[in-house]
C-alpha cells in the first residue's frame, strides 16, 4: 500500500473538512514544512514543492504561512506551486513582530505542544519563562519547560521547583542535551502525528536536542560565549524534522524579543496563583498597588509569593494594556476618511 506523505504529517478528517470548505476546484491540500526568510517549502500528495505566495497573503504577517500550517495550493506552469489559502489554525505561536509596528507575527502553527527550552547557564531568566508560557497558553498549545544544560549545576533540583512555581501546572524536564541526559523525560510528550515546537533564546542548545531526539547530527550547532552564555544563531529558518518515531519537532531561530501579543485570558492561565489570590481582593478592580485589603500584596508581605513573580504579572498586564491601546487607535486611524484637499 502507497503511504500517505500527508497522513505522516498530521493530516485527519478535521483538516479534510477545513480543504474540502475552501471549495477550490484545482486545489489539494498541503504542509508547509519550512520557512527561510522569504521562500518556503511545503509537501503536499504530488511531492515537496517550493511555494509562492500571492500578495494578499504576503501583505499580512498574521495570515501570512508559518511552518506548520496546512495550505491549499495549486501547481505552477514554470514549478512549484502557488498558496492560495491557509486552513484555520488549531493553535498557533504568536507574539508581537519586533520595533514598533502593531502587528502579529505567528511563529508556528497547528503545534501540539510546545518545549520552551532555558539554559542552566547565564541564559537562566525566570521572567523571561514566565513570558514564553503566557505567549505558549495564549497559543493553545501545550507548554513544557525544558531546563537544558543540567550539567552545569549542581542544584538543579532547586531551579526545577522554582520554575514550577511560576508555571503552575506546567511540566519542567530538567535535561543535558549535550550530554544526552534527561532526554527519555521528554518522549512521553513525542508521538507520531504530533507536532512539537521548540522555542528559546540564541545558545540554549535547540538544535542540540533536536539531534539528540533524532538520534543524527541534522542540525548545525556552535558553542556559546563563556562570559554570557550567548551564542550565533546557528538556526536561521523554521523548519518541520521528522523523528524516527513520526513525531514532527518544529526547531526556530533563537528570539531576541519576546513581545506579547494575544488575549489576556493567556496571563490569567500562565499567572494562575496571582490570579487566585486576586479574587481575595477588596476591590474587583485592584492594581496590587497600594489598595487596601489587597490579598495579593498580602501574600507578598507574609512570604507567600514572590515580589519578582507579582512584578512580572504587573509589567505583562501593563504590556497587554498598552498593546490594545495601540490596536485601538491604529483602527482608529484607519477608519477614519481621510481629510480631503481644498
Amino acid at each position: 500500500m502507497t503511504r500517505d506523505p500527508l497522513l505522516e504529517l498530521g493530516w485527519d478528517e478535521g483538516w479534510q473538512e477545513a480543504f474540502d470548505a475552501l471549495a477550490i476546484g484545482d486545489a489539494e491540500p498541503a504542509r508547509v514544512v519550512r520557512i527561510d526568510r522569504e521562500t518556503s517549502r511545503v509537501v503536499a500528495r504530488s511531492g515537496e514543492h517550493a511555494g509562492q505566495l500571492p500578495k494578499k497573503l504576503r501583505r499580512d504577517p498574521a495570515t501570512r504561512p508559518a511552518v506548520g500550517d496546512w495550505v491549499a495550493v495549486t501547481t505552477l506552469p514554470g514549478g512549484g506551486v502557488l498558496i492560495r489559502a491557509v486552513l484555520p489554525r488549531r493553535s498557533r505561536f504568536a507574539r508581537k513582530v519586533a520595533g514598533k509596528a502593531t502587528e502579529e507575527q505567528v511563529v508556528s502553527a497547528n503545534v501540539d505542544t510546545v518545549f520552551l527550552i532555558s539554559g542552566l547557564d547565564q541564559d537562566f531568566n525566570p521572567r523571561r519563562i514566565e513570558r514564553y508560557v503566557t505567549l505558549a497558553w495564549d497559543s493553545g498549545a501545550s507548554p513544557v519547560v525544558v531546563l537544558n544544560k543540567a550539567d552545569l549545576r549542581a542544584d538543579v533540583g532547586e531551579l526545577a521547583a522554582e520554575v514550577e512555581e511560576l508555571a503552575p501546572g506546567v511540566p519542567v524536564v530538567a535535561v543535558s542535551a549535550k550530554h544526552d541526559r534527561g532526554i527519555d523525560r521528554l518522549r512521553a510528550h513525542l508521538g507520531a502525528g504530533r507536532t512539537i515546537a521548540l522555542l528559546g533564546s540564541s545558545g540554549v542548545g535547540k538544535s542540540t536536542l533536536v539531534n539528540r531526539l533524532l538520534g543524527a547530527e541534522h542540525m548545525r550547532t556552535a558553542e556559546v560565549r563563556e562570559h554570557d552564555s550567548h551564542g550565533r544563531h546557528t538556526t536561521t529558518h523554521r523548519e518541520v524534522v521528522r523523528l524516527p518515531d513520526g513525531t514532527l519537532l518544529v526547531d526556530n531561530p533563537g528570539m531576541r524579543e519576546i513581545q506579547v501579543w494575544g488575549s489576556e485570558e493567556a496571563i490569567e492561565e500562565a499567572f494562575s496563583d496571582v490570579e487566585t489570590l486576586a479574587a481575595g481582593c477588596r476591590f474587583r478592580d485592584c492594581s496590587h498597588e497600594r489598595e487596601p485589603g489587597c490579598a495579593v500584596r498580602a501574600a507578598v508581605a507574609s512570604g507567600a509569593l514572590c515580589e519578582d513573580r507579582l512584578s512580572g504579572y504587573r509589567k505583562l498586564v501593563g504590556e497587554y494594556a498598552a498593546l490594545r491601546e495601540r490596536e485601538t487607535e491604529r483602527a482608529r486611524r484607519s477608519s477614519t476618511p481621510p481629510r480631503r484637499r481644498r
